[in-house]
């Protein structure tokens, strides 16, 4: 394939069902619809874990949590693992940053010529009292995360929208001035993840008479939740402190205004792609790190096995990829590193063949593989023991070390409502997966692994107790000139 530019836009929070390309017929994504009828989009993508910083640290290093043991959002990626822009830097390529990356910070080495305004984990340590897991303590805490809720600017929209403005000069400039060789260009939005505040034409986009407020599997109604997923909300519970149906159908409002904002921002970039004649030699990716349960289940934020916290959109368009198509098969944020490297023309190093992912630019072209597994797996904020995510064909298994597993039909249960894992009818379909899922992984050693590295950086800094009041308490700040005085 021949070797071109690469503008990677990287959003934070957005499951994929909303976006009118994957069939939301509320939602308003024009510029995202665009890409994919210009492109491929791969309907089942999935991230590695949904929460932040180990999603991006596999973004970065190409391999699973359980393989770089960048475990949950205290842990973040520090260069120790060669990242694609090593590569990149190492072949005298161009690639910079702008906007959130969530890395530890921004002096530590990670592949870029420069980061510009990147937003990283608060003070190199992050949410390290969510590091506390082994044993999991009751967090008796108000959830502050809708505390800034409905119309108004807040300090990521400014962040996102200045990202945009810094990507157009950068273009504009490079377009002006060539480089001799292909670059990556990586633009970091916020956007949707909450505070779920956007400027008001964007909520009035999204009537509230329009917005259903979730209705299914809701303990308020009866529901019981899995035993795993019931001692991860308890933990936080955010349903709690949105507390009515009104401000449950203002937060949804929000977040479609949100991901209308931010495909209004892709539409400026992609928009001086093509007024600067770079678009012809440059390919674009858009994707995410995780998505959100959104009041499913009586669930919001990300951190379950679920599919509105797993699944993720990923389009890719340019020369070489197939216009207008769907592929069906498993991908995920482990392919982006074989991608960026086939993008610009690189040749692997021997290490780098034997990363897990496949490049997306192979796949798109190849007729859609039902064999291939998409994986995910959680060991951070919350939960009482580690949680992993196999999906094959029709099929999504859910392993929690200590708890009882899942399984959905995709085909007849699209939202996965009914888990078949213990009829008998399915037993053979829950040890394929299972096995499938031990090929990868001990998950009993890799559960154990992960709390010993917790437990160790957690008593470094003055253990359970002291780090209780350390770190950010809630969302990642952005830097001090996107904030209000």
């Amino acid at each position: 394939m021949k070797p071109a530019n690469l503008v990677f836009i990287f959003s934070d929070e957005h499951d994929p069902r909303y976006m009118g390309c994957s069939g939301n017929n509320l939602v308003k994504t024009p510029n995202m619809d665009s890409m994919a009828a210009s492109g491929t989009r791969f309907a089942k993508a999935w991230t590695t874990s949904p929460i932040c910083v180990p999603a991006r640290a596999s973004v970065a290093t190409g391999l699973f949590p359980h393989q770089n043991r960048y475990w949950d959002n205290a842990i973040a990626y520090d260069g120790a693992y060669k990242s694609w822009g090593h590569s990149l830097q190492r072949n005298g390529m161009r690639v910079e940053s702008m906007g959130k990356l969530h890395y530890r910070n921004e002096s530590d080495d990670t592949g870029f010529d420069k980061q510009h305004s990147p937003m990283h984990i608060a003070g190199g340590i992050g949410l390290i009292w969510a590091s506390v897991r082994d044993p999991l303590p009751f967090y008796d805490r108000r959830s502050t995360i809708f505390d800034e809720l409905g119309a108004g600017t807040s300090s990521y929209n400014r962040y996102d929208h200045d990202i945009t403005r810094m990507a157009v000069a950068w273009l504009e400039d490079i377009a002006q001035t060539p480089e001799d060789k292909p670059w990556i260009l990586s633009l970091g939005y916020v956007a949707p993840h909450m505070p779920f505040m956007v400027p008001q034409p964007y909520l009035d986009m999204y009537p509230l008479e329009k917005i259903n407020v979730p209705d299914k599997l809701i303990p308020a109604k009866g529901h019981s939740r899995h035993p795993w997923v019931e001692q991860l909300a308890r933990n936080w519970d955010h349903d709690a402190a949105l507390g009515t149906d009104e401000r449950r159908r203002l937060a949804v409002q929000c977040y479609l205004g949100l991901i209308s904002y931010l495909d209004d921002q892709i539409g400026i970039v992609m928009e001086v792609l093509r007024r600067t004649g770079l678009l012809g030699n440059t390919r674009v990716i858009y994707s995410t790190d995780h998505g959100d349960n959104l009041g499913t289940r009586g669930l919001w934020n990300k951190s379950t096995m679920y599919r509105e916290s797993t699944a993720i959109p990923m389009i890719a368009m340019g020369e070489g990829i197939p216009a207008g198509k769907t592929c069906m098969t498993n991908v995920g944020l482990a392919d982006l590193y074989p991608t960026f490297l086939e993008c610009v023309g690189l040749t692997p190093t021997d290490e780098e063949r034997a990363l897990p992912g496949k490049s997306l630019l192979t796949i798109a072209n190849e007729d859609d593989d039902e064999s291939r597994v998409g994986f995910s797996e959680y060991h951070a904020l919350g939960s009482p023991s580690a949680a992993y995510m196999v999906t094959k064909a029709r099929y999504k298994f859910h392993y929690y070390v200590g708890f009882p597993a899942e399984l959905f039909d995709l085909q007849s249960d699209p939202e996965e409502l009914v888990n078949i894992a213990s009829e008998p009818a399915m037993a053979h379909v829950v040890a394929e997966l299972e096995l499938e899922l031990r090929k990868l992984l001990d998950p009993e050693k890799i559960d154990r692994m992960a709390k010993d590295d917790q437990n160790t950086l957690v008593n470094r800094h003055g253990g359970p107790e002291a780090v209780r009041v350390l770190g950010n308490q809630g969302s990642t700040a952005t830097p001090d000139k996107y904030r209000m005085a």
